[in-house]
């Protein structure tokens, strides 16, 4: 058995992230706090308060830096900044100015997601995504964030995971209840199209903003692999539901990945994960070398040109000895890939806080435990793990 050391690159980016709704609680304007309290929704339990991070911000980012991390990801919230169509909130402007000027202070670079799943009521009553007018509302909103991002923020997110957006837009089309067991539902077409119009305003609205800033948008990657003879069914499935929205990312500065599992796929379509399958408490296959497969996938499509940065990558447990375990396996991928010649220029693991994963609290992903009375933080051994590497960049591996 060989000890070895990998050290990633200078100015690799080492950081947890979140996202708005899941962790600030009482967004009371978007379309999500809607959804939660209509009984026809069916969602098993309210974010409420959530983490209350809206007020306890700086408690995150203070425990995020003495871990050790050189990076935190966190979105703006466009029901807060937007709450009625074209009146902007100059105070919720400078609550997010501040985060930035916190996160600087504090020796964390910010990278700001300005899309994270929700958007304001108004926006949905409007029509949404494919209602005319959609795409130059979002870049009206972006334009409207230039005092948060303008200074001291190198890197900006668009849209997280458009690909889901289109799926949960199909979804909701179909009127069908839940995903299958294994893969995605058909994402709708015209959402597709209209997502991609969006991040590609977006990304011209950010660049007039500074054009030093680094953008571009994050994928939700599901390691789609062909069993036996399937690899034409493969290709076929895994298109619409992931391989067009990272093709759209061709001219942007970077595209995130984001993994978790696999979605192994046969003649038929997908495969559920075999029964003895250890699994996570989203049900998800444990399957660390995800994270790999996603970063080589992407950079197959996109070549030269358009750097890698994982945005998100973790797991859901109660056991932070399998989390601990389950990065291992992750960042040993992500260290191969750098040394194959991938452009990889950051890992984020998901998530800081165990917060609201869209629906329930029970999921919890989270480098940081929150007790749901208190809300007060408390690192978990995985954070210390994880954060210990931030200002080294070595990640210690061992082989045969």
């Amino acid at each position: 058995m060989t000890h070895t050391t990998t050290r990633f690159p200078e100015g690799f980016l080492w950081g947890a992230s979140t996202a708005a709704h899941q962790i600030e609680g009482n967004n009371v304007n978007s379309d999500w706090w809607r959804k939660e309290h209509d009984p026809a929704a069916k969602i098993a339990e309210p974010s409420l308060d959530a983490c209350d991070s809206y007020h306890r911000w700086e408690q995150d980012m203070d425990l995020l830096a003495e871990l050790g991390f050189t990076d935190y990801r966190f979105s703006v919230e466009w029901a807060r900044i937007e709450p009625a169509r074209g009146h902007f909130s100059r105070a919720e402007i400078a609550h997010y100015r501040s985060m930035v000027e916190g996160a600087l202070a504090r020796g964390l670079r910010p990278m700001v997601t300005l899309h994270h799943f929700t958007v304001p009521r108004w926006f949905e009553d409007f029509g949404g995504w494919t209602a005319d007018g959609a795409v130059e509302l979002f870049a009206r909103y972006v334009e409207a964030c230039a005092p948060i991002i303008a200074d001291g923020v190198r890197h900006v997110c668009t849209l997280n995971e458009p690909n889901m957006i289109a799926v949960i837009a199909g979804l909701a089309k179909s009127g069908e209840q839940g995903f299958p067991p294994a893969g995605l539902p058909t994402p709708d077409e015209e959402t597709t199209h209209a997502v991609i119009a969006a991040h590609h305003a977006a990304v011209k609205a950010v660049r007039a903003i500074d054009p030093a800033i680094q953008v571009g948008w994050t994928i939700a990657n599901q390691v789609y692999q062909a069993l036996p003879g399937a690899e034409d069914a493969t290709a076929a499935y895994r298109h619409p539901r992931e391989d067009v929205f990272i093709e759209a990312a061709r001219g942007d500065d970077w595209i995130g990945v984001q993994s978790y599992t696999r979605t192994r796929i046969g003649a038929d379509g997908p495969v559920p994960a075999a029964d003895d399958a250890e699994r996570t408490l989203t049900q998800w296959e444990y399957y660390p070398t995800a994270v790999g497969h996603a970063l080589r996938h992407t950079a197959d499509i996109l070549g030269p040109g358009v750097a890698l940065i994982v945005t998100e990558n973790g797991i859901a447990t109660a056991d932070d000895t399998r989390r601990v375990d389950y990065y291992t396996g992750a960042l040993d991928q992500v260290a191969a890939a750098i040394e194959d010649g991938l452009d990889v220029q950051g890992y984020l693991a998901w998530s800081a806080l165990d917060n609201y994963e869209w629906g329930s609290f029970k999921p919890t992903f989270g480098l940081i435990a929150v007790d749901p009375d208190t809300f007060e933080r408390t690192a978990k051994p995985s954070a210390v793990w994880l954060g210990r590497m931030g200002r080294t960049r070595e990640l210690p591996r061992t082989g045969a």
